[in-house]
């Protein structure tokens, strides 16, 4: 077949494919192009050469139904994520009330440790005053013994507390200092 000039929108019509189409297929293949007298592009051509087969456009339609069917789906997509985000929201609120609570039986107990502490540091230097005085300052005999029994009788206190905190604790009933298990 012969060369032809033909426009952008000729060109694209004999190939089925847009005049912008066209333009790109024609710098793509670099074919010669000139002007026409009213000032269009002319791309010079032999149609027997070009080998193109028009691609679909990259746009699809879609009807209204289809995108009905998406916002619906995806509407109960964001209903079923906020609910979800609900339940998320109150298991948080209440794991963060347990920390609370955990953490405010963590400082008291801290505090009785501490009160318990220095308790039996008053006792060993009540000890070792009385025992001075007693003239007893040797490491035997009956003041040498009393902070060990002493520390065992506080020990064996702080174990009962304890067992009756858990005790009330687990049973529902106020300790001694009125808290509520």
């Amino acid at each position: 077949m012969a060369i032809e000039a033909l426009t952008y929108a000729e060109l694209g019509a004999r190939l089925a494919i847009s005049s912008m189409a066209a333009r790109s297929l024609a710098k793509r293949m670099r074919l010669p192009r000139s002007f026409s007298d009213d000032g269009k592009a002319l791309v010079n051509v032999d149609l027997a050469q070009i080998r193109h087969s028009p691609r679909p456009s990259g746009r699809r339609e879609t009807s209204s139904a289809a995108l009905t069917a998406r916002i619906t789906a995806m509407q109960a997509e964001i209903a079923r994520l906020e609910a979800m985000a609900a339940r998320h929201r109150d298991d948080f609120e209440r794991e963060r009330e347990r920390a609370d609570r955990l953490m405010a039986e963590l400082l008291q107990a801290n505090a009785e440790t501490t009160a318990a502490m220095a308790a039996t540091a008053r006792l060993e230097g009540l000890l070792h005053t009385r025992d001075r005085a007693d003239g007893s300052v040797d490491g035997y005999g009956p003041a040498a013994r009393r902070p060990g029994r002493l520390a065992a009788d506080l020990v064996a206190a702080d174990r009962r507390a304890m067992s009756e905190r858990k005790r009330s604790h687990h049973s529902g009933l106020p300790d001694k200092s009125g808290r509520q298990g």
